[in-house]
């Protein structure tokens, strides 16, 4: 038998129970102010939050005309422009997401090309000038995980819309990036020659001649094969990576003796 005392207490509780219920029933229902929009009043406010930096209010409302009106004329600029708010909100994942929808659900769309070129965007970060560059890590140095993000949307869009209107800047970015992702390659292929691990530092140092041709690292790379193959008992493919350095870049540090030390490191 349950005794009184906890029969009283189950009562209370119940009680108490009731009251904050029928509180919560007695609050005014939380009012949507969009209630009865139609698309165009949604994506006009949406544009207009957007335009004025309130990026968070702005993906709002343009998610809720996606929702409510799903493939018509303004959700498809809707999603393009919720896109790029996301992405001035630092939300690079759901900018991603976007652009992805955008170009899996309107494959034909006049303004594809954006989005691929949108989605380069999302992923790309540039040095901030020169003390920018000297004092954070070394571009090299960076995760590529994002810059190869970057290079293949923008490698998409030049492939498939060659006269868009974007593709020159979209080439522009690209060569950025290839020269930190060249770079990076070397730069793990000298993290391997340090450890003695020659076989490794041979491999990415041909990745990156390879993958990135024409880059600023590529005598880096060669050199590091030299090394790599003169530690691993190999002369032959040594001075063949030799005679490759010299003969595409005669006025590399390694082939006329100057520091390769960069200007900028005093020290």
């Amino acid at each position: 038998m349950m005794s009184r005392a906890r029969i009283g207490r189950a009562g209370v509780l119940v009680a108490v129970m009731a009251l904050v219920l029928a509180g919560c029933s007695l609050l005014p229902p939380v009012k949507d102010e969009t209630s009865g929009w139609s698309a165009e009043k949604l994506y006009q406010n949406a544009h207009e939050a957007m335009q004025s930096g309130n990026y968070t209010r702005a993906v709002k409302l343009f998610d809720t005309l996606e929702a409510r009106y799903p493939y018509g004329r303004y959700a498809q600029q809707g999603i393009l422009e919720s896109a790029y708010s996301s992405w001035r909100d630092s939300e690079q994942a759901t900018a991603s997401a976007a652009c992805d929808r955008f170009i899996q659900t309107y494959p034909n769309n006049p303004n594809v090309d954006y989005a691929y070129y949108l989605k380069g965007l999302i992923y790309f970060r540039e040095d901030q000038g020169l003390f920018g560059y000297i004092y954070e890590l070394d571009l090299s140095e960076r995760d590529p995980k994002q810059m190869r993000q970057s290079f293949d949307a923008f490698k998409e869009l030049v492939r498939k819309f060659p006269n868009s209107r974007y593709v020159e800047d979209a080439k522009e970015r690209m060569r950025y990036l290839a020269n930190g992702l060249g770079a990076y390659e070397v730069h793990v292929a000298r993290y391997y020659y340090d450890r003695g691990a020659y076989i490794a530092a041979v491999n990415r140092a041909q990745a990156s001649l390879i993958n990135f041709p024409r880059t600023p690292s590529n005598s880096d790379a060669l050199e590091i094969m030299v090394e790599s193959y003169r530690k691993l008992g190999m002369p032959g493919l040594a001075d063949d990576s030799k005679r490759i350095l010299d003969k595409t870049f005669p006025d590399s540090p390694y082939v006329v003796g100057a520091p390769a030390k960069p200007w900028w490191k005093f020290w």
